[in-house]
């Protein structure tokens, strides 16, 4: 499985980043993000435009506004392609451990 470049990018920025993180921790409007953050509703939506389009957020309409919630499938393949550096990291660990485990009998 490849990771779609665009979420590397998309959580690349620091305001993005943020952005995802608040609504990681629960579901956010728009004026809710901008309470949190140092930049205009404007420039808000057009990360929040980013980060849709990249497949980490998706918006439900609520009456006249969007709520924006983590997309589950874009995160869930961003977190496959980054555990198989995990699986591969681990088992690298395993053999330099068990090296020197072997090294100092």
């Amino acid at each position: 499985m490849t990771v779609d470049h665009a979420q590397l990018s998309a959580l690349g920025d620091a305001t993005r980043r943020t952005i995802f993180e608040l609504i990681a921790s629960r579901p956010r409007t728009v004026v809710e993000i901008t309470r949190e953050v140092t930049v205009s509703q404007s420039a808000v939506s057009q990360h929040l435009k980013v980060l849709r389009e990249s497949h980490l957020v998706r918006a439900e309409s609520k009456g006249a506004s969007n709520v924006y919630h983590v997309d589950p499938a874009g995160l869930a393949q961003m977190r496959a392609w980054l555990d198989r550096f995990w699986s591969t990291t681990l088992s690298a660990y395993k053999v330099v451990a068990e090296n020197s485990s072997e090294e100092l009998k």
